[in-house]
């Protein structure tokens, strides 16, 4: 990668961003489709959002991602949002268009492809997504729009699962539930796709439910933490011999479809197992 004075930057936003994988995989899209590009990492604590906005389009930064804790509070400083990322209310990837920064969010349509591309279906299926920060919003509209039967929001904060809760009951007739109480064995055996949004196992060994749990029937689970590649939650899934989703599967997707945001260019088919090689690679 050559790096000269037209070189634009593209960043990530987050708190924390040391263990993230995009760096690696942006750059070597930028390299391969001869963008004069580079991709850097920013973490930003919540305090300093405001002034790193106000960063990004005085110092001409022509994109970024958004990752926790950011996707929520940063939309009120953008000057137009998407209509997807708008219904969710949170957003994952930034255009810079001559200073005016436009907000997307490629999560919801990463996760479903993620799905999707591993064999299952989700038509009438009941899923139950547990946190409920930008991810989860993201990642309930989309499968909202792919025809579940009916979501249930487990979250420690009730306030936040209930306004997501109306958010998709207003716009869909879909059955959305919530609740602070702890996953246990009757849970798992009414619903068919268990979701981890949350950060609990990255970058550790905790689970965010209780690994002494024996499910009674087989369920899909999923989990969007990345690092480590095998989380505890999905270390508990294989052992009972569930079908599992892991998060760089989710990642990928999203940030290809974030890539073409920004360059608007059509990448080749084989990218994700291209990318998903690069990712093994970097284990």
């Amino acid at each position: 990668m050559i790096i000269n004075s037209e070189t634009k930057l593209i960043c990530l936003l987050g708190h924390p961003v040391k263990q993230s994988f995009s760096p690696i995989m942006h750059n070597y899209l930028f390299e391969k489709y001869k963008q004069n590009n580079v991709y850097v990492c920013f973490d930003v604590e919540p305090k300093d959002l405001w002034k790193t906005v106000e960063s990004i389009k005085s110092m001409g930064i022509e994109g970024c991602n958004v990752t926790i804790p950011h996707k929520v509070n940063i939309i009120k400083y953008l000057d137009y949002i998407e209509y997807k990322a708008k219904l969710v209310g949170a957003v994952n990837t930034i255009k810079n268009e001559g200073g005016r920064l436009k907000g997307y969010n490629t999560d919801g349509v990463g996760f479903v492809k993620a799905v999707i591309e591993n064999g299952f279906d989700l038509k009438d299926k009941k899923v139950m997504i547990l946190g409920c920060g930008g991810s989860c919003r993201s990642i309930a509209i989309e499968l909202a729009f792919n025809n579940v039967k009916s979501i249930e929001i487990r979250n420690r904060s009730i306030d936040k699962a209930r306004e997501i809760s109306n958010i998709i009951k207003s716009s869909f007739k879909l059955d959305v539930v919530y609740s602070t109480k702890e996953v246990d064995k009757n849970d798992l055996s009414k619903i068919d796709i268990l979701i981890n949004t949350t950060p609990i196992g990255m970058g550790n060994n905790l689970c965010p439910i209780d690994e002494s749990l024996i499910p009674s029937k087989k369920i899909l689970v999923c989990d969007i933490v990345y690092k480590p590649h095998e989380t505890s939650l999905i270390k508990w899934a294989r052992k009972y011999n569930l079908d599992v989703i892991f998060g760089i599967d989710m990642l990928i997707n999203q940030g290809l479809s974030a890539f073409c945001i920004w360059t608007g260019i059509k990448l080749d088919s084989n990218e994700n197992s291209c990318i998903k090689e690069l990712y093994e690679k970097n284990l």
